[in-house]
């Protein structure tokens, strides 16, 4: 996870533009009955990619499990925040987990999540970049919604599978074994890692949060 930057604001022209958790979803759904994706590659591996993330969105959706901390946080924030997160369709990483995102959210009426996509808004990626060189999605964006300042930063991965990430692409695997590895990770972490996260950089904030 990246550092925040105290006091770095985002302009309001992304938040005007981002959308909600449905739109992004019902986005999808229509880009793929014209077969299609979002972003500029439209070749049919990403076109797949994103088939399976969609059934991978609704399949986590429905069998999400919340932790009892994790709600217990979420639901003690007082003050309006908005989660502005920077995917693609054809992610999978973010497949897995922005359905998280908005089931935490969706606990408290306070936290908005919102989406936007990456390849359409290069200049505010690029000040999120990854170990300030990579343009990893997704990239959870806290902001004060009052404000427009940076609370938390989170993305691409939950930290474990982060480093795993790092040592096997250090090590030159070829990629598909890399993501048949996060797949297995995922798969058996069961959306965990990323509540427990979330949760933790909520609470960190101090910041509209009930005694």
């Amino acid at each position: 996870m990246d550092t925040p930057d105290t006091g770095r604001k985002i302009e309001s022209v992304y938040l005007e533009k981002a959308m909600t958790y449905e739109v992004y979803i019902q986005l999808i759904s229509d880009l793929l009955a014209a077969g299609r994706t979002t972003g500029p590659d439209q070749s049919e591996a990403f076109i797949h990619y994103t088939e399976l993330n969609q059934q991978r969105m609704h399949r986590i959706g429905k069998s999400i499990l919340l932790l009892p901390a994790a709600e217990a946080i979420l639901q003690a924030v007082t003050l309006p925040q908005t989660w502005l997160v920077l995917t693609e369709a054809w992610c999978g990483d973010a497949a897995h987990s922005i359905p998280v995102m908005h089931a935490l959210a969706a606990l408290n009426p306070l936290i908005q999540l919102r989406l936007l996509l990456r390849d359409e808004n290069l200049p505010l990626m690029d000040r999120y970049l990854t170990n300030g060189v990579s343009r990893s999605i997704p990239k959870l964006i806290a902001l004060d919604t009052a404000t427009r300042e940076e609370l938390f930063v989170w993305g691409p991965r939950p930290a474990p599978l982060q480093t795993i990430f790092s040592q096997m692409k250090g090590e030159g695997i070829e990629f598909h074994a890399i993501k048949e590895e996060l797949q297995r990770w995922y798969n058996k972490d069961r959306t965990v890692a990323v509540q427990q996260e979330l949760a933790t950089l909520v609470a960190g904030t101090a910041i509209g949060m009930t005694a």
